[in-house]
């Protein structure tokens, strides 16, 4: 069942939606993707997550949290990054940008570094992600984990390393994801113009 919010804007905008990931398999999802990465950085000893603004933030500090229970109390270096000014179309628009805070209290030089964000489209973001990195150092290896691969719609040759999910979607459908933190539930769903 979809939030309140989301579906008022389906009804105003004559659009439908299709569930594609709910809670149990949602948190199967992000438990299989931690397990990857423990498989690939061990104890985390020379790596770090770092959470994408605003959206990849929900995804980065379940996984942060959920390999911390699985891999003990090991110190994992963890940050959240705003892009906001490193897109490539933030000029675009009449409206003020209004930046998330950036949280990265570590050096990225030589750390094998993972970005988190929950959807991957065009993959401007993350290019702008890379961009907004480099300010912060020269990290050995950088890697993508996002929870949805929105395959075929690329602009850019950006490939994610760890996928919770892919799917097929057309260039007008909307992949939603909404998370207990802020929607009250865990679901995604894809949103199709009628």
């Amino acid at each position: 069942m979809l939030g309140f919010d989301i579906q008022a804007q389906l009804k105003k905008e004559q659009m439908s939606s299709k569930v594609i990931l709910e809670k149990k398999q949602f948190d199967i999802t992000i438990d299989r993707l931690c397990i990857e990465l423990i498989e690939k950085h061990g104890i985390f000893k020379n790596s770090a997550i770092i959470g994408l603004q605003p959206r990849g933030t929900y995804l980065s500090r379940r996984i942060y949290s959920r390999i911390k229970q699985l891999i003990g109390e090991a110190e994992i270096p963890y940050g959240e990054l705003d892009i906001a000014f490193y897109r490539d179309d933030f000029r675009r628009g009449n409206e003020q940008i209004l930046p998330s805070s950036m949280n990265i209290n570590f050096t990225v030089a030589d750390k094998n570094i993972v970005l988190v964000d929950d959807v991957l489209y065009t993959g401007r973001t993350i290019r702008s992600a890379l961009d907004a990195l480099t300010d912060f150092g020269r990290p050995a290896k950088v890697e993508l984990l996002v929870l949805v691969d929105r395959k075929f719609s690329r602009h850019l040759p950006i490939q994610p390393d760890y996928t919770g999910l892919a799917v097929d979607t057309r260039a007008n459908d909307k992949v939603h994801v909404e998370w207990k933190e802020k929607n009250k539930q865990d679901v995604i769903h894809i949103v199709t113009q009628n």
